[in-house]
């Protein structure tokens, strides 16, 4: 699972989901040829991110090459089920990535467009969010 060595604070806030806020950071291909490019603002957890890891690891095979461009930086907290109002915040449940719409997900390279196409369009089906496939 995908977390964080360190951070300042353990837990965090949850945060406003600004759905029409436009982000320049992260929009465009860096390295790879085509990239999964995000359409709508979601929590994205490390369990998704890493089933996706999965999916490009065993489709990409040696000659691949493929590049996390998110992680999942924000922990995400809950409470225990029956449990009562009060007595603070919950326990770290798991670790969380808020992805804005633009952001490119991953990027893949190395092998022919077509498999790669096919290759990221399996992973799109792991993650909770409408993508598109963008190349340079």
């Amino acid at each position: 699972m995908l977390q964080p060595k360190k951070l300042k604070y353990r837990k965090a806030q949850k945060g406003r989901s600004l759905k029409r806020e436009l982000i320049t950071k992260g929009t465009e291909l860096t390295w790879g040829d085509l990239g999964l490019k995000s359409l709508e603002t979601r929590m994205i957890t490390s369990k998704q991110i890493k089933a996706c890891l999965d999916v490009l690891k065993k489709n990409l095979g040696k000659k691949g090459r493929y590049w996390l461009r998110i992680f999942p930086h924000k922990p995400k907290t809950k409470k225990p089920p029956e449990t009562r109002m009060g007595g603070g915040k919950g326990d770290v449940e798991d670790y969380v990535a808020v992805v804005r719409p633009g952001t490119i997900l991953f990027e893949v390279g190395g092998l022919d467009k077509e498999l790669l196409k096919d290759v990221l369009k399996q992973t799109a089906y792991k993650l909770p969010i409408k993508t598109k496939i963008v190349e340079k």
